[in-house]
């Protein structure tokens, strides 16, 4: 103990035990004895400090990756009952496999066998999980020992990398609850400076209406939950700013939310704004072979609609073909048909009737399933009920009661909106961020949809834009591998045990893999670009509202049970 009390570089470590004789050490991996008075645990930081001849003194920082323990004299199962009746004199040693994370200087060689061995602590932590290199630190959670844990910013607003990926099991992995919290860091933190304020994120609410409340205090919350936001430098609190927003109920212009009726701002379309944005394409958001012509048909009708229809100079909501109003929905999609059946017409060019026999049957799917979206005349005020996402820091999106075809086209349509407004803008900031769950859904692995073709620009060039993509799946081997790649966060909540051994989880060591089929709703496992193993943490309880019940005074109760809401 008294070497390591002379070294200032280690003074906040202690010293747990000694580099293992017994078991290769190599330069990637080795194995730590661990002191009787001592323990260590997966994901713990170690340093070894080894002289090497002619550079000095190399300090080798690693984590915890495996541990183990076992009767030393001891050979056939059978003896742990000896050893317990004293007939048979072992010893017990416990040891840990340490994988090398950092060599400073970068002399890479092994740490040689007897050297002490110490849990990192304080600033030599920060070195062994290269925090002290992160210049803006977002915080992402907490240690298994209660310790904070950090993203490096430039890896997620574009400066180096952007865009994070969660995947794990519906109603346990807690995915959705744990973008938001990154959100809260961002958002709450000091780490987004000046930008903070202009700083934007969408979130898509698609099941149940527990995003509904983020603007509400968590009246539940208690103080050791508290003390979670405390260790990570970040206030208690709901978002500081939200807008909420949800569609309409058929026929009417009240918000289709059940759980509470003020705050929220109802959301539609235009016929207007459906002709002259080309909305058409997100009525076929359904997976398409790439070789259907389904696609190009679709494309035909939005020019010929936009250049044969003029606006309705009595109505801004509604246009004009023909010398004939457009009064609603249902009217055009009438006229949609017309043209495209008539063998004669040129909106439907050479194109077979059984393509066209398919355009129409979604055609009417979709009048069916989304017309509340889309207003004609009865539009008062357009602009009063178009998604802004300038107004408030945070804008919730509620698409959960709508059918599939319907959240289809909100989301293909907002999310077009805004890559389209990034691009007008031409610079990275302010930041938008954009959190979409059932990722699966909407960039699906196989196929074409007009949603996969704005993702993947939004993976593969958000990051100049500063649109960011947050996104959650049940399933990451379902999901475009070009969305998920581009990724610089990967994060895995609770995993199914086949699901985990797919390639697309080929960042996570077995171990590791096999943590991910146990883990309990509020941790996961995070794989960052500075640190080359992934790490497990768990993050605080939310300090808003994620239902009604919470959002007023009520009794304590399991600190957990919110996150069964994926």
């Amino acid at each position: 103990m008294a070497e390591h009390e002379d070294d200032p570089r280690q003074e906040a470590s202690e010293r747990v035990g000694m580099v293992l004789g017994t078991e290769d050490s190599t330069p990637l991996t080795f194995w730590v004895g661990v002191s009787e008075d001592s323990y260590l645990q997966l994901d713990d930081a170690v340093i070894v400090d080894t002289e090497v001849p002619g550079r000095g003194t190399i300090r080798i920082s690693g984590i915890v990756q495996d541990a183990r323990a076992r009767h030393e004299g001891a050979s056939f199962d059978t003896d742990v009952f000896l050893v317990e009746r004293g007939v048979l004199p072992v010893d017990t040693a416990v040891s840990a496999q340490v994988v090398a994370t950092r060599f400073e200087p970068e002399v890479y060689v092994p740490p040689m066998p007897g050297l002490p061995a110490f849990r990192a602590r304080g600033a030599d932590r920060d070195q062994a999980m290269y925090f002290d290199q992160m210049g803006r630190r977002v915080p992402a959670g907490l240690s298994r020992d209660g310790e904070p844990m950090f993203l490096d910013l430039d890896f997620l607003d574009g400066s180096r990398g952007a865009h994070v990926n969660i995947s794990g099991v519906s109603g346990v992995a807690t995915k959705t609850t744990y973008a938001l919290f990154l959100l809260y860091a961002l958002f709450h933190s000091e780490v987004l400076g000046s930008y903070a304020v202009n700083t934007k994120a969408i979130v898509f609410n698609v099941k149940g209406e527990d995003l509904m409340w983020l603007d509400k205090p968590n009246a539940r919350l208690t103080e050791d939950q508290r003390a979670d936001y405390g260790r990570l430098g970040l206030p208690v609190g709901p978002f500081s700013s939200v807008g909420l927003w949800a569609p309409p109920r058929p026929g009417s212009a009240v918000p289709q939310v059940e759980s509470r009726s003020e705050g929220v701002t109802s959301y539609y379309w235009t016929l207007r704004e459906f002709v002259r944005e080309k909305y058409l394409r997100f009525l076929f958001a359904e997976a398409e072979d790439e070789r259907s012509q389904i696609a190009d048909l679709v494309a035909r009708v939005e020019s010929y609609l936009d250049r044969e229809c003029t606006d309705d100079p009595e109505h801004d909501a509604t246009v004009v073909y023909g010398g004939y109003p457009v009064k609603d929905f249902a009217s055009l999609c009438e006229l949609i048909r017309e043209n495209v059946e008539d063998e004669h017409s040129t909106w439907r060019g050479r194109l077979a009737d059984s393509t066209v026999a398919a355009f129409v049957r979604r055609l009417d799917a979709g009048r069916f399933r989304m017309g509340h979206l889309i207003w004609g005349r009865e539009a008062e005020n357009p602009a009063a009920h178009r998604i802004d996402w300038e107004s408030n820091q945070v804008t919730v999106v509620d698409i959960h009661n709508l059918h599939d075809r319907a959240k289809r086209f909100v989301t293909g349509v907002v999310i077009k909106r805004l890559f389209e407004h990034k691009e007008r803008m031409g610079r990275r900031e302010p930041l938008t961020f954009l959190v979409l769950d059932e990722l699966n859904r909407y960039a699906p692995r196989e196929g074409w949809s007009p949603i996969k073709e704005v993702l993947l620009d939004v993976a593969e060039r958000g990051r100049s834009l500063g649109m960011i993509l947050i996104g959650a799946e049940q399933t990451a081997s379902e999901v475009e591998r070009r969305v998920i790649s581009n990724a610089a966060y990967r994060v895995v909540g609770r995993l199914d045990t086949a699901e985990a051994q797919r390639s697309e989880y080929g960042f996570l060591p077995a171990v590791t893999r096999a943590r991910a089929s146990i883990l309990k709703p509020g941790s996961m496992i995070l794989q960052q670009p500075h640190i080359p193993i992934p790490l497990q943490i768990r993050f605080p309880f939310p300090s808003w509202a994620t239902r009604a019940e919470e959002a007023a005074p009520a009794a304590t109760e399991d600190p957990f049970a919110a996150f069964g809401t994926d």
